[in-house]
């Protein structure tokens, strides 16, 4: 049995989180800038432009937001372009709960996986997306970074 962080719920980011969002990017992503000799890409997202064109959800409870996730429907899949928690609520169980909304909005759309990529350098992702049911499909140099690529198959349920 899993057992899921304290309630938070998963909404709808909107132009009012912008700042929110910048700040939980830097703060989540800042402690990866030495390893990989630049700030990790969505340290230096577009937010608002990010809006008008991907789905950005924010996780909240009662004392307000610690974290969101960045996403787009593919052709077959959804692609998970971004997750960040601040540094106070990581290891909490955050993304497996934003893992398993992505499964159901999946589900729903009847698509066949979840995609998404790390950084190489940011080694605990390479073991944290395995224990989460994704599996390693490609590396590649891309933008200027070492990316490694996972998929996980959404399975089907009756």
């Amino acid at each position: 049995m899993t057992i899921l962080p304290a309630c938070f719920r998963i909404r709808p980011a909107i132009r009012g989180d912008i700042s929110f969002l910048e700040r939980c990017a830097h703060e989540a992503y800042e402690q990866y800038v030495k390893a990989i000799g630049r700030k990790p890409a969505p340290m230096v997202f577009d937010f608002k432009a990010r809006l008008d064109r991907s789905n950005i959800d924010v996780f909240e409870d009662e004392t307000g937001p610690f974290g969101y996730m960045v996403w787009k429907t593919g052709r077959d899949h959804i692609f998970l372009e971004s997750i960040a928690i601040l540094p106070g609520r990581q290891g909490e169980g955050c993304a497996r709960r934003a893992i398993s909304h992505l499964e159901v909005l999946a589900r729903s759309e009847e698509l066949a996986a979840i995609e998404l990529y790390t950084n190489e350098k940011m080694t605990g992702n390479l073991t944290l997306y395995p224990h989460l049911g994704f599996h390693e499909t490609n590396r590649v140099r891309e933008d200027g970074f070492n990316r490694v690529y996972f998929r996980k198959v959404i399975e089907v349920q009756n």
